[in-house]
């Protein structure tokens, strides 16, 4: 077989990876996300108090934490093909679960989703970000747009479950479709893991001041996100106004999110990295402040939008600053920096449910959780601006 013959079989099978790991992330989305437009269901169904309600949250994501741990171990061992395996084996069994009248079984349904979600989400961006190489921003981009489209259709069909009675046949499918992913991706083909070679040039104050940041960013933004996410449904129900189509506030953060993602390509190609950030967290800002004002349903909704078009291109970014700042140490950093992730969504939205409740059940209260995230995050950038420059 000649050269180029062996260069395009090579990119054939690059390319079938990466569509197989777009279409396992709109599967992640949707699972990682089901929480939010069904909390207002299991607040119903066991008469919960936002403060007991906000218990959902550190279950599925504190698993979430042990699936980066294992992640991380795995990957070393193995590569990435087997935390992607065992992750979407967990999402399938989570989702076939998650709709139980027992608590318990919910809990362990979360705490299945959760694991999963964090086994698969480290290999999948890193991998991605490997294949992209210099387009490694735009790429995990792409990657994170199909994580936003199942992040967006999930909140409409669950209403449309909910009104028709058919969510346990949406959640069978949807476990089905997991476990054939587990079958194509134990037949696909990833990249070799990198080795490290050298030690990064970097002294070793500015190098820990970076990584600082950059954990800090990964804790706080993926917690910001999640608390958008989650708690936007029950957000809006108690709106004046507020009427049943609150279970779909999370398409509107969502669908935010997707069209930003869908566009970082772009905006990426003509404005640098750090930049586009630095406007990302400023319309977050704005659109948290207006969420917390907003007086009706209505005008909420389209807050969330603008929220999550700040939100879409600022996890992308800081995966790409990991891939490209610690090369073959990525690996072994990522772990760090996905473990922080994972913290930052076990712990912020059930501060946000904390905060609510001992405000007497004021959400807008709460909702200043994610605004102080994303305030701190400003002045976090000014940590890593000189690397992200370089």
């Amino acid at each position: 077989m000649s050269t180029q013959a062996i260069a395009l079989n090579a990119a054939s099978r690059q390319r079938h990876l990466f569509a197989l790991l777009c279409v396992g992330f709109v599967l992640t989305g949707l699972e990682i996300t089901l929480l939010g437009p069904l909390l207002p269901v299991f607040i119903a169904r066991w008469s919960l108090s936002d403060s007991q309600a906000a218990i959902f949250f550190p279950v599925q994501f504190s698993a979430s934490l042990a699936g980066v741990w294992l992640s991380s171990f795995f990957t070393h061992r193995f590569g990435n093909r087997v935390p992607v395996v065992l992750g979407y084996s967990l999402m399938a069994l989570g989702l076939a679960a998650a709709n139980s009248n027992s608590m318990a079984a919910v809990l362990f349904a979360l705490a299945a989703l959760g694991l999963g979600y964090g086994l698969v989400v480290p290999p999948t961006n890193l991998t991605v970000a490997e294949l992209g190489g210099a387009r490694s921003a735009s790429l995990v981009s792409l990657v994170n747009l199909a994580w936003g489209i199942g992040a967006v259709v999930c909140s409409p069909l669950v209403l449309l479950a909910l009104n028709r009675s058919f969510l346990s046949l949406l959640l069978a499918c949807s476990s089905a479709s997991c476990a054939l992913l587990v079958i194509c991706f134990l037949f696909s083909e990833f990249p070799q893991q990198k080795t490290a070679t050298s030690e990064s040039g970097q002294g070793p104050s500015v190098a820990f001041a970076v990584t600082f940041a950059l954990a800090a960013l990964f804790f706080l933004y993926v917690g910001m996100e999640v608390s958008f996410g989650l708690w936007s449904a029950t957000y809006a129900l108690r709106l004046p106004g507020g009427t049943g189509l609150a279970t779909i506030a999370p398409m509107f953060f969502y669908g935010g999110l997707m069209i930003g993602r869908a566009s970082a390509p772009a905006i990426l190609a003509k404005v640098r990295e750090l930049s586009v950030v630095r406007w990302a967290l400023l319309l977050v800002i704005v659109g948290n402040i207006a969420l917390v004002l907003a007086p009706r349903q209505k005008l909420a909704f389209g807050c969330m939008v603008i929220a999550g078009l700040g939100c879409s291109t600022i996890f992308p970014i800081c995966v790409a600053w990991l891939s490209r700042w610690y090369g073959a140490k990525s690996t072994r950093v990522g772990g760090f920096m996905f473990s922080m992730s994972s913290l930052g969504s076990a712990f912020a939205p059930w501060f946000v449910g904390t905060v609510s409740g001992h405000a007497g059940g004021d959400l807008r209260v709460g909702a200043l959780v994610p605004l102080g995230s994303a305030i701190v995050m400003l002045f976090l950038l000014l940590l890593v601006r000189r690397q992200a420059t370089a």
